[in-house]
């Protein structure tokens, strides 16, 4: 049995605890925050997305950054699993729209609470408040960490669990990436993700709070198209968010750093152009005498109607009838592609995830041991993994954690 430190008490660092001490380690968590979980008690608006019950090809498919290297890790502690686990702890779960696992109750205290129960059956020994400074090595090998009131703690192996850098009221600063620096590793560049983006037109601010269902969204670098999909979106106060939109960031994050972007939203994705048109000619016919900015509250939610005559160009006090052919198909058009410009991203404390990390190369994707230095392990949102909305990225934590914990060999061998 091993010595074995654990820096970071979120999910990826409570998992390998677990993990470690199933294996029959001597495993001590030390944790900054003042309890455990933090990041993890705000995950799914307070829910808890757990992972995602797709098939293992949509969980590499959900993958946006280094998708190969999670082969052994995904397959070593599967979706399923994860599921079968939380089950065993007393935490049922439920399948929703888009495959995403919940806990039934709809808590996320009740997966952290779980968690806790665990660690504490395995004895894993935890300390909160309690900040690792810097982690040494002596001759390629992890010799020890030295904590914030300088005490040092020998042990046989460490994993870093630190988080990203989003959320930073939670406590993920960066320090994992500080480390592995420290230590010889790279760390690529690191940008929030998941992130709602901002909008240059004035009009945006007016829809804040509306929420867009069965939309589907473009987004453009002139004509190329970097980013297509179908589903929910909402408008904010300084531009754009929801799934969407979310998910579009870790597309298309990088080039909106460099340059402003095209949003188009098709507001009816159900309907052809010559259906639509159908459709609006419909309500100008049972409207006909009244003005057009009364004719067409069946079309749009009330918040939406005001910006859709606006940006139409159409006099709102036209009477319906005399509406011109040129003027009703601009009107469908506008429908079909509603446009803003993106003008960049939120910060990390509005980023669900950080995209970038520590450079994949330098870890063994068996064990997510460093190459670096024998004994020093990485887990969860660390390393340079990211993926999208929907249980995704704690599927990642949980199986590079599971990695971690079970890599980790023992002092005699």
């Amino acid at each position: 049995m091993s010595k074995v430190v654990i820096v970071g008490g979120g999910a990826a660092g409570m998992f390998a605890s677990i993990a470690a001490a199933e294996c029959g380690h001597q495993v001590v968590v030390y944790e900054k925050n003042e309890k455990l979980g933090k990041k993890l008690y705000i995950t799914g608006k307070g829910r808890c997305n757990i992972t995602n019950a797709c098939d293992m090809e949509g969980l590499f498919e959900a993958v946006r950054t280094n998708a190969k290297f999670l082969y052994s890790s995904f397959y070593g502690y599967t979706n399923q699993q994860v599921i079968d686990f939380f089950e065993r702890i007393n935490v049922p779960v439920k399948i929703e729209r888009g495959n995403r696992v919940f806990p039934v109750s709809d808590r996320s205290s009740d997966v952290i609470r779980g968690l806790e129960r665990e660690m504490d059956r395995l004895g894993v020994e935890v300390h909160l408040r309690t900040a690792v400074k810097k982690i040494v090595e002596k001759d390629g090998h992890f010799e020890k960490v030295i904590l914030g009131d300088q005490t040092q703690v020998c042990a046989d192996a460490c994993i870093v669990a630190t988080g990203g850098l989003s959320y930073q009221s939670t406590g993920s600063t960066g320090d994992g990436f500080r480390f592995a620096e420290s230590l010889g590793h790279t760390v690529t560049e690191c940008m929030p993700a998941l992130v709602p983006m901002e909008c240059k037109e004035d009009w945006v601010p007016e829809l804040q709070g509306l929420s867009l269902r069965n939309v589907n969204v473009t987004i453009c670098d002139g004509k190329k198209k970097l980013y297509d999909d179908f589903g929910e979106m909402l408008f904010t106060h300084y531009g754009v968010s929801g799934p969407l939109i979310l998910s579009a960031s870790s597309y298309v994050g990088k080039k909106l750093k460099a340059k402003e972007l095209t949003l188009k939203i098709d507001l009816k994705p159900a309907l052809s152009e010559e259906q639509l048109d159908h459709r609006v000619l419909r309500e100008f016919e049972e409207n006909q005498n009244r003005q057009f900015k009364n004719a067409v509250h069946k079309l749009f939610p009330s918040k939406l109607i005001p910006v859709m005559i606006e940006l139409s160009g159409i006099d709102p006090e036209k009477k319906v009838n005399v509406i011109t052919k040129e003027e009703r198909l601009g009107f469908v058009r506008l429908i079909k592609n509603l446009e803003c410009t993106l003008t960049g991203l939120r910060d990390y404390n509005e980023a669900i995830i950080t995209k970038g990390g520590i450079k994949i190369k330098e870890v063994d994707p068996g064990t997510m041991e460093s190459r670096l230095v024998k004994g020093l392990h990485f887990a969860g949102e660390v390393l340079d993994l990211d993926a999208v909305t929907g249980g995704f990225n704690l599927q990642i934590a949980w199986s590079t954690a599971y990695a971690a914990g079970t890599g980790i060999e023992s002092a005699d061998e």
